[in-house]
């Protein structure tokens, strides 16, 4: 099959000419949207030109790093899905796809598609540790965890910190990210010593990156690739008042 890309080209943080530019590629439809970029940069690069620059690593959609907006949704057209598990059967034989990085102030393009999320390495960093005792792999009945409480830990400590839920906001908050964070130790006994200092620390460094406010649109649920629930913003929500009345 043959695809047009529009892909976003931008050679550094302050290219002034950068914008979307054209590219027909020869590919599969089993082939990843990934692989067909990297058949179109050995072109590019057999031609003399430069290649597109482009975030990925595990390529099984566990990392998060292959954050790209396809054609207007962060990591395209199927749901709780990562970019690098879309395939080229999700297009039809001649389609233009258009590729651009992630949209936000705290998300600064680096170059074409990679843009600098490491805001939310900070937000993790102002977080801290739990102090709780670790050591070895302990007993599995040694904390008692209700089952409830366990599987909705665990479905917030899914969250992979890929971005989509800021890139598919209006106001590019990061309320789902760091309510994720946040939730998965507050329902946690291991995570109850610092509970109300990590949700201070993280909101704070939140603010402080430039991460807009939410508004209760619901795009960061409807594009997170491991379906992260609303639920995270408004434990988020409690977890600061709590903090704030020391409670």
């Amino acid at each position: 099959m043959r695809v047009k890309l529009r892909i976003w080209r931008q050679s550094g943080p302050n290219d002034g000419s950068a914008g979307l530019r054209d590219y027909a590629v020869e590919t599969d439809e089993h082939m990843s949207l990934l692989e067909t970029l990297d058949v179109l940069n050995a072109e590019l690069i057999r031609k003399g030109e430069a290649p597109v620059a482009f975030d990925h690593d595990c390529r099984e959609g566990i990392c998060g790093a292959c954050s790209l907006v396809i054609d207007g949704v962060p990591h395209g057209p199927r749901g709780a899905t990562t970019t690098c598990q879309i395939h080229m059967r999700e297009f039809k034989d001649g389609a233009s796809i258009t590729l651009e990085p992630w949209r936000a102030r705290a998300f600064p393009v680096i170059k074409d598609l990679v843009v600098d999320r490491s805001a939310f390495d900070r937000i993790i960093s102002a977080g801290g540790y739990v102090s709780v005792r670790t050591g070895a792999a302990p007993d599995a009945n040694a904390i008692p965890i209700g089952k409830r409480t366990a599987e909705r830990a665990f479905d917030f400590a899914a969250c992979i910190g890929c971005g989509a839920c800021v890139a598919a906001c209006p106001n590019a908050s990061a309320m789902l990210f760091v309510g994720a964070k946040v939730a998965q130790l507050a329902l946690l006994p291991q995570g109850q010593v610092e509970r109300a200092s990590r949700a201070e620390r993280m909101v704070a460094q939140m603010d402080a990156e430039g991460f807009g406010g939410c508004s209760n649109h619901g795009e960061c649920e409807a594009v997170c690739p491991k379906e992260i629930s609303l639920d995270g913003i408004a434990m988020l929500n409690v977890e600061t008042i709590r903090a704030t009345l020391g409670a």
